[in-house]
């Protein structure tokens, strides 16, 4: 059955579309930029002004000089160190805290929460932080990056409501047959929210990607800085040929400065733009599945 739209129906939809591209625009234009910007000859791009909707030009001398850099490869892997060992520790510290507060015998549940809920809106401090990161002896090791961010308050409540949404009697049905709270939560609960987890993991992981504060703060060797202070450091720099990026040569000076840094931009963001798409199906389930007590 063919339902026909009236006059001002047709217009109502016609105003949608152009308003909703209008807005997709604006959200992709900013990355449009850096990748027009990012392969176009720097001395047509310094000369250019307005809206970038294409390549001035094309050359890909950026890429060469930022791949030829041992530190973008060096911060590529802390950065994947941080991100899969800092997300499997979250994921798993997250599970068991939400696990715990899911269960309605769990003792204490409501004072626990409430101390748990507090650390959204008051923290320690940034002295305090160093002082104690200091005294456990992590200051400038990996374990400095990946402890004491494990476990995100927001993100535990998240969980720790899906986990409450599953029906108790297939804790108490495995109870019966002899399952403790371990094989409960890891063979029972977590496979049952896997929706939940895969947008969880998909949180730490950005959030452990786009981190670098804390490695500014914690660590002194350049060895274990991420991928994210190097590109801080070459963003911020009056030229990308500094104390950061040694091993860029005399012939790439004429450009460093205009491409470098959008270069960097794409080749740090590369990564989770080509993990994203597999886990979007996931993200609206879990969040509403998360984030709504029955």
């Amino acid at each position: 059955m063919v339902i026909k739209k009236s006059l001002g129906e047709h217009v109502f939809d016609n105003f949608n579309y152009i308003f909703l591209g209008f807005i997709t625009f604006l959200c992709l234009y900013p990355m449009l930029y850096v990748l027009f910007a990012s392969i176009s000859e720097p001395t047509k791009l310094i000369q250019h002004s307005g809206l970038l909707l294409k390549p001035i030009g094309f050359t890909t001398a950026g890429y060469k000089v930022v791949l030829g850099n041992p530190n973008i490869y060096s911060g590529y892997k802390n950065t994947l160190i941080y991100v899969i060992g800092g997300t499997s520790i979250s994921i798993f510290m997250s599970s068991l805290g939400a696990y715990a507060l899911s269960c309605s015998d769990f003792m204490f549940k409501k004072p626990m929460m409430m101390m748990i809920v507090i650390t959204m809106y008051f923290g320690g401090g940034l002295i305090p932080n160093f002082l104690l990161i200091q005294g456990l002896g992590l200051l400038n090791t990996r374990w400095a990056i990946l402890v004491p961010g494990a476990i995100g308050t927001w993100n535990m409540i998240v969980m720790k409501t899906s986990f409450a949404a599953i029906p108790h009697s297939l804790r108490e049905s495995a109870r019966i047959d002899g399952a403790n709270d371990f094989t409960v939560l890891f063979k029972i609960i977590m496979p049952v929210a896997k929706a939940t987890l895969a947008v969880q993991i998909l949180f730490y992981s950005v959030g452990n990607w786009n981190a670098w504060f804390g490695a500014m703060i914690y660590l002194r060797n350049k060895a274990l800085w991420p991928l994210q202070l190097f590109l801080r450091e070459i963003l911020i720099g009056n030229s990308a040929s500094g104390n950061v990026v040694e091993s860029f040569d005399d012939v790439a000076s004429g450009f460093v400065d205009v491409i470098i840094k959008y270069c960097t931009i794409i080749i740090s963001t590369l990564p989770v733009l080509a993990v994203y798409p597999f886990c979007q199906k996931y993200f609206v389930k879990g969040i509403m599945v998360g984030s709504l007590k029955g």
